[in-house]
C-alpha cells in the first residue's frame, strides 16, 4: 500500500507546477500572455502530459476574443480546427439552449456572420458572440484543465527581468518578485514583450515593398479598399480653406513619403466596444473627462458633406448587443496616435490606451449629443448604450484595447504577401488563415491639393486559403533556443494583416505547445524538433495544415 502511495505522489508531481519556494516557480512550459493563444497553448500543454503555468498580465482570459471582438473574422471557417473550433463549438452550445438568450428570443435574432451565418447548426458552431460569454468557455478550458494561471502579473522588462543561458530562457521574472522557471517558454502576448526581453530581434512598422518583393506593404496613399476614407474634399484646416489657421486635431502636418516606402507607422487601435440597445441592459453614454466637442470637427465637416454610414459597422451579436468597430473616414480607429505603443513602457502605453478610451467615448458622446450631428444618427444613437451585463467591473466598457499590430518578430521564416497570396509554397505548417489582408488606416495627412486624407488601409483577399509556416512562430536558433511566439510571429505588415486574426492566435497557440512539448522529449531546441511529428501531433488533434 505504501508503495502504491508513493507511486501516486510521484505521477502528480510530474503533471503539477511546483513552487521552488515563495516566490518562486517552476513547470515544464511558462506561457506569458492572457489572450486566446495563452489559453489553447496552455491546455495543450496539459493535454500533453505536461506541466504549465500562466502569467497573465491581464487579469480577464481571453483578449480581444472576450474583449468585445464577437463578430468574428473567419474567412474560411473549414480551416479552423483543434482547440479553436472546440471554442466555437462550446459558444454554439451556450446560445443553443434558452438560457443563451436573456434579453431576445432566438428566433429574433438575424443569424448574420462575417462571411458565414452567425450559428452553423451543421457544423454546430457559433461564430458571434456575447463577451462574456467567450469569458466564460476560457475559464472553463482553464478549470477543466486544472491550468494555474497568475493574474495581473507583468514581466520585469528590465535587463534582470529575463535569465538566459546557453541561448535559452531559464527564467522570468515579474514586478511583483515572483520567478518563473522552465524549460520552454510562449510569449502570447499582444505586444511581444517577453519576446523583446530575450532579445529576439524583431520589427515595428510598415517595411518598404523592395524588402519581401511584395506590392501591398509600405505607404500605400490613394489606395481605397474599403470605405474609410474621404470620399469628399474636406478641408483640415481649423479655418476652412486657411492653413495659416493651424491644422484640425488628430491631422498631421508630416509630409507624406512615396507608395511604398516603409516607414515606422502602424494600423490605428481601437476599442471594440460593445453596445446594447436593450432600454433595461443599457448605460448612456456619459460626457467623458476632457471632452472638447472641436476635436471632433473633421466628423462635423464628413457629415456637412453629405456622408450616411454611421452605423454600417454596427454588428449584431446575440441579445440586442453589437460588436462596433471603426468604420468611415473618422470613426472609432484613433488614427497616428498609438505609433510609440509597441516599445513604450507599462506608463506610457497605459497613457496611450486611456488617450483612445477618453477619444472613443468622447466620439459616442459627440455622436449622440452635438447638433452637427444630423437629427436622425442622435435619436439613433441614444437608443444605444454601453451594456450592464458586460465588463461589469469596468462599467461596460472594453478591458481590452485592440492592438491591431505592435512587434513582429524576425524569426527563423518570415510569412509575407507572397505566401498568403500563393505566390510562394510554404513549408512545414502549423495552421491555416485565410482573412483578407486587412490593414487599417496608419496615418491621416494633408494632400498636396489641401484637403485631407487617410492612409493605410488595405483589403486584399487572398484566393484560397494558405498554409502558416513554423518557422514564423520560432526565433532564429543563434537568439532562443526554447521559445516559441504564435501571436507576434514572424510576418511583414501586410502578412499579419491576415494572420492577426483570433481564430488563428488560437490555432497557433496550440500548435506552440505541441513543439514545445515535443522540443522537452526530444531535448532539442526548438528549431530542431522532427517537423513530421509534428504534423502527425497536430492532424491527430484535428489542426488543419493544408487544403
Amino acid at each position: 500500500m505504501r508503495k502504491i502511495l508513493l507511486l501516486v505522489a510521484i505521477l502528480i508531481s510530474q503533471v503539477m507546477p511546483r513552487a521552488v519556494s515563495a516566490q518562486s516557480y517552476e513547470a515544464d512550459v511558462i506561457v506569458y500572455g492572457g489572450t486566446c493563444a495563452a489559453v489553447t497553448a496552455a491546455v495543450q500543454v496539459i493535454k500533453s502530459g505536461k506541466t504549465v503555468l500562466v502569467v497573465s498580465p491581464d487579469k480577464h482570459l481571453g483578449g480581444l476574443s472576450s474583449g468585445g471582438l464577437g463578430f468574428t473574422d473567419t474567412g474560411n471557417k473549414s480551416v479552423i480546427g483543434g482547440l479553436a473550433r472546440e471554442f466555437y463549438h462550446r459558444v454554439y452550445q451556450h446560445y443553443d439552449t434558452p438560457g443563451g438568450w436573456h434579453w431576445q428570443k432566438k428566433e429574433e435574432y438575424g443569424n448574420k456572420g462575417q462571411g458565414t451565418v452567425a450559428m452553423d447548426g451543421a457544423e454546430r458552431t457559433m461564430w458571434i458572440f456575447e463577451p462574456h460569454v467567450a469569458e466564460q468557455v476560457f475559464e472553463d478550458f482553464v478549470k477543466e484543465n486544472n491550468i494555474k494561471i497568475y493574474r495581473d502579473e507583468w514581466l520585469d522588462r528590465s535587463k534582470n527581468g529575463v535569465q538566459k543561458s546557453k541561448g535559452r530562457i531559464t527564467s522570468l521574472k515579474t514586478l511583483s518578485g515572483k520567478t518563473f522557471k522552465g524549460k520552454m517558454f510562449i510569449d502570447a502576448t499582444y505586444e511581444g514583450d517577453l519576446m523583446a526581453a530575450a532579445g529576439v530581434k524583431y520589427h515595428v512598422g510598415r517595411e518598404a515593398n523592395s524588402v519581401y518583393n511584395e506590392e501591398w506593404n509600405g505607404i500605400q496613399a490613394g489606395v481605397f479598399q474599403h470605405r474609410h476614407y474621404f470620399a469628399k474634399n474636406i478641408s483640415p484646416y481649423k479655418v476652412e480653406g486657411d492653413p495659416k489657421s493651424g491644422l484640425l486635431p488628430y491631422v498631421t502636418g508630416e509630409k507624406i513619403g512615396k507608395n511604398g516606402e516603409g516607414d515606422h507607422k502602424i494600423q490605428a487601435y481601437c476599442f471594440r466596444m460593445c453596445l446594447s440597445s436593450h432600454p433595461d441592459n443599457r448605460i448612456p453614454f456619459a460626457k467623458p473627462e476632457g471632452y472638447d466637442p472641436g476635436k471632433y470637427e473633421l466628423l462635423s465637416r464628413v457629415y456637412k458633406a453629405g456622408w450616411t454610414e454611421t452605423f454600417d459597422k454596427y454588428d449584431p451579436i446575440p441579445n440586442r448587443k453589437t460588436d462596433t468597430n471603426n468604420h468611415g473616414p473618422f470613426s472609432t480607429d484613433f488614427i497616428g496616435q498609438n505609433y510609440d505603443y509597441p516599445d513604450a513602457s507599462y506608463e506610457r502605453r497605459k497613457e496611450i490606451i486611456k488617450e483612445h478610451e477618453l477619444y472613443q467615448k468622447g466620439l459616442m458622446y459627440f455622436l449622440t449629443n452635438d447638433p452637427a450631428v444630423p437629427a436622425d444618427v442622435r435619436a439613433k444613437m441614444s437608443e444605444w448604450g454601453l451594456p450592464k451585463d458586460e465588463f461589469k467591473d469596468n462599467g461596460g466598457w472594453p478591458h481590452q484595447i485592440y492592438v491591431r499590430e505592435a512587434r513582429r518578430m524576425l524569426g527563423k521564416s518570415v510569412m509575407t504577401e507572397n505566401e498568403t497570396l500563393g505566390k510562394k509554397a510554404v513549408e512545414q505548417s502549423v495552421g491555416m488563415g485565410s482573412y483578407s489582408l486587412d490593414a487599417h488606416n496608419a496615418q491621416r495627412y494633408v494632400k498636396e491639393d489641401g484637403f485631407v486624407q487617410n492612409e493605410g488601409d488595405i483589403g486584399v483577399h487572398p484566393k484560397t486559403p494558405y498554409s502558416i509556416s513554423y518557422g514564423s512562430i520560432v526565433p532564429k536558433k543563434a537568439e532562443c533556443e526554447n521559445l516559441l511566439v504564435p501571436v507576434c510571429v514572424s510576418a511583414s505588415h501586410i502578412a499579419y494583416g491576415s494572420i492577426r486574426m483570433e481564430p488563428v492566435f488560437m490555432i497557433l497557440g496550440q500548435s506552440a505547445a505541441t513543439a514545445a512539448v515535443q522540443a522537452i522529449d526530444g531535448k532539442v531546441a526548438v528549431q530542431d524538433i522532427d517537423y513530421a511529428k509534428l504534423k502527425e501531433q497536430l492532424l491527430k488533434d484535428k489542426q488543419k495544415l493544408e487544403l
